[in-house]
């Protein structure tokens, strides 16, 4: 279970978007958190888990793909104990395929097929580390459906 405070936060405003359909309200919740945590010079957990959230609720793709690399590069500083601490169930290994995911897709958009085959590759090498549960399913789905857009541009 997630202790952390300001997870739980990012884990409402994430719900404000996929759940009620509020991408705006969400957007805003994420922005306020940001200033909190101290943005790029706060906690690498936060700053993964709330740029991760924030990429997805970005209507400009560049924008998107800013806020997937500052996920990727805070997910570089982690440490189990540290994701253990804040009551995060996911080992560190288990972030990296939603994050080449992300990244893969921002590429597929900016018409980069390189990159985005060279992140696709990344998320799937690292695929093992998540469990055969929903979550895993839902990553494994993605890196399928990106597969075949790929294979078709």
């Amino acid at each position: 279970m997630i202790t952390d405070a300001t997870l739980v936060r990012i884990g409402q405003g994430v719900a404000l978007h996929h759940h009620r359909g509020q991408p705006d309200a969400a957007r805003e919740l994420f922005t306020q958190i940001w200033h909190e945590i101290g943005g790029e010079r706060g906690d690498p957990l936060h700053i993964c888990v709330l740029a991760h959230a924030m990429a997805d609720v970005q209507d400009d793709v560049h924008q998107e793909l800013l806020w997937d690399q500052r996920a990727l590069a805070a997910a570089d500083l982690l440490t189990e104990d540290r994701v253990a601490a804040a009551g995060v169930a996911l080992p560190v290994a288990g972030l990296y395929p939603s994050l080449h995911l992300n990244l893969a897709e921002c590429y597929r958009k900016l018409d980069d097929p390189g990159r985005a085959r060279a992140h696709l590759q990344r998320a799937r090498e690292t695929i093992g580390a998540l469990g055969d549960d929903e979550y895993g399913r839902l990553i494994k789905g993605g890196l399928e459906r990106l597969t075949r857009a790929l294979a078709t541009e």
